[in-house]
């Protein structure tokens, strides 16, 4: 019965039916706490992730149900274009901020606790203000690194007053935090290295998890009508810490008769069209829309090899890439890039091959698993075995419920 375990508000700045995979984590993790019997409330902007997808918007509150979960869309500011300047994303995540606030302060008697993800890490500032004003609990949910990720990528400077102010914020609100939620072990290991021992008793590993029943290998099939030989695919964000430049440049080295399908948006999607048109690859590249979150199962159980990239940088190796998930329990290969958590998980479920930054090193692996359909197979079900095991979406929400009960009753 919704209401019987506690009332949740989650505040993330991207929700269903956004992608990316943040939006697919939390929206996935708060529809299975209300199967468990949760109230949960989602708080977030209108929707506008890919950038300039999604019309304007000037509706102050927009209410609706999503299985079993009541999600409120409150004004923000959108960016309006694929990879917007910092000026425009600043007024996304500053314009939300405020106004998550002041709901959650508004309507503070409807919530026991708050989980707050990130990034970005402005959505942290609704919790703390609510805790602070309420006494309830704060949980800062951690999905991604950003100031690493960032930092690593390039994009700030690491000694720059803007990268140091970031840092200091990010320790206040996780000292501030009640518990911190993690994906891996190796961020929680991160986190205590760079945030002290005193922290490492509020870390709780909540890994990325995959509905097990709904990803599966015998889910209803799009094989790609009009590919030649195997299909390789990707679903997701065509983001910057995603190496899909060199997926592209390595269909130019694969001996195998293939096709490579990425199927998604985001920031570099401009830049992945001009290069399967520079090195001529129409034939064996396809780079299609994004589709329903209900259409992939039957994508991945089409396809014959899954990629989960990541470019080689420090700030990314405790990163494993949600939809590696997917792909273990539709009981495909994955060739992932032989970097930190990734290519652990890799190697402790037997699910697929790693390989170097390199688009010679990628076609190997391509055509490695193409070319022994017994390896493809003993891979596939070695990953599916194991995402059953150990993230299964229901186990993991089950290990998020003990916590948040603990938590509550703690500070009845």
């Amino acid at each position: 019965m919704p209401g019987e375990r506690g009332r949740i508000a989650v505040v993330s700045q991207q929700y269903p039916p956004e992608l990316g995979g943040n939006a697919s984590r939390v929206g996935d993790t708060a529809r299975q706490l209300a199967r468990e019997g949760w109230d949960v409330s989602v708080v977030a902007p209108p929707r506008s992730y890919p950038p300039g997808t999604y019309p304007w918007s000037w509706t102050r509150h927009e209410r609706r149900e999503d299985e079993g979960v009541s999600v409120h869309r409150l004004w923000s500011v959108q960016p309006t274009r694929l990879d917007p300047p910092v000026s425009q994303r600043l007024a996304y995540y500053l314009t939300f901020a405020v106004h998550a606030t002041l709901w959650l302060l508004f309507y503070r008697k409807r919530f026991d606790a708050v989980v707050c993800t990130a990034p970005p890490p402005f959505t942290a500032i609704p919790g703390i203000v609510a805790s602070e004003v309420t006494g309830k609990p704060f949980v800062a949910d951690v999905g991604d690194l950003w100031i690493d990720a960032t930092a690593s990528l390039g994009f700030v400077r690491e000694e720059s007053l803007s990268t140091r102010l970031a840092r200091r914020f990010e320790h206040a609100v996780l000292m501030r935090a009640d518990r911190v939620l993690t994906t891996t072990d190796e961020m929680s290991r991160l986190i205590e290295r760079a945030h002290g021992p005193a922290i490492g008793g509020r870390l709780v590993v909540v890994p990325n998890a995959v509905d097990t029943e709904r990803f599966r290998p015998d889910a209803t099939t799009d094989g790609g009508e009009g590919h030649d030989g195997a299909t390789i695919v990707y679903t997701g964000n065509f983001g910057h810490a995603q190496d899909l430049e060199s997926c592209v440049r390595a269909m130019a080295h694969v001996e195998e008769p293939a096709t490579l399908r990425l199927i998604g948006d985001g920031d570099l999607r401009g830049r992945l069209e001009a290069l399967v048109a520079d090195l001529g690859l129409g034939d064996r590249v396809s780079i299609e829309a994004p589709i329903d979150r209900s259409e992939v199962p039957g994508v991945l159980a089409g396809s014959d090899i899954g990629i989960a990239t990541l470019r080689d940088s420090d700030g990314l190796r405790y990163a494993v890439p949600s939809k590696t998930y997917e792909y273990m329990a539709s009981g495909l290969p994955v060739v992932g890039t032989d970097i930190g958590a990734l290519a652990e998980l890799l190697a402790e479920s037997g699910a697929g091959v790693v390989a170097e930054n390199d688009p010679e090193a990628l076609a190997a692996a391509f055509d490695r698993l193409h070319s022994d359909p017994d390896l493809r197979a003993e891979m596939g079900r070695k990953g599916r075995k194991h995402a059953v095991k150990n993230y299964d979406r229901a186990t993991v929400a089950r290990g998020l419920d003990e916590t948040l009960c603990d938590l509550i009753e703690s500070h009845a």
